[in-house]
This record gives C-alpha cells, structure tokens and sequence, in this order.
C-alpha cells in the first residue's frame, strides 16, 4: 500500500493529526481492539451522521464525503489506522473555497465524542 499523505493545505480549512501548526493540528484517535474491530467501530459511527457516503476503504484506510446541507459543500475525511501504535490518524478537509467556520475540527471533536470508549 502506498504511504497517504493527510497534510493540510495552507488554508484554514482544514485538520488533520499529521499537522504540527496550531490551526490545523488535532489529536488523533486511540483504540484498544483488533484494527478490523475498531474500524467497524468507527464505520458504524460515521453511518449515524447525516450526508455521509463512504468513497474508498482498504484494511488500514476509509474516505468519507461529508456533504453540507444548504450549499453542498463537499469535504473529505480520511481515517488511517496505525496498528503499530494503535492510533487512527485523520484529516477533514473542505474540498472548495478558503475558511470553513471551523467545520472540520468541530465535525472531528463530534466523532471523538461519539467513539467515547468504543474502539
């Protein structure tokens, strides 16, 4: 499998757990079971929020498009999951335009709450 890249545009539109700049940098998830558990885990979470559509997924990786409700905005969300370390890496990114109102991190603190202790 190729190395994913989950950096950040230099745009305030973005997060990602690669980043290292205060305005796009966010912790990353931890789980506790196998990756396969977690990552049904976290699949079954994304499913409960609204205008989602799962785009790609292999054994280590989901991308998702989060489409907004009034202007349809797409933004991508990629999960990375490092077994090694037993981390889900992220990156929420609007696909379009400049600021984002805080979206992207505020979709991902949401996420965070809703995995709790369920990875």
């Amino acid at each position: 499998m190729a190395t994913r890249s989950l950096t950040c545009p230099t745009s305030p539109n973005c997060v990602s757990t690669h980043a290292t700049d205060e305005g796009h940098a966010i912790a990353p998830f931890r789980y506790r079971k196998s990756r396969a558990e977690a990552k049904e885990a976290l699949k079954d979470i994304v499913r409960t929020l609204s205008r989602t559509r799962l785009v790609e997924e292999d054994e280590s990786y989901l991308h998702y498009e989060f489409t907004s409700l009034l202007l349809r905005f797409v933004d991508d969300v990629e999960f990375l999951f490092d077994d090694e370390s037993k981390t889900i890496h992220f990156r929420s990114a609007s696909r379009t335009g400049y600021g984002d109102l805080g979206v992207n991190r505020k979709r991902m603190e949401e996420i965070r709450s809703l995995v709790g202790d369920k990875l």
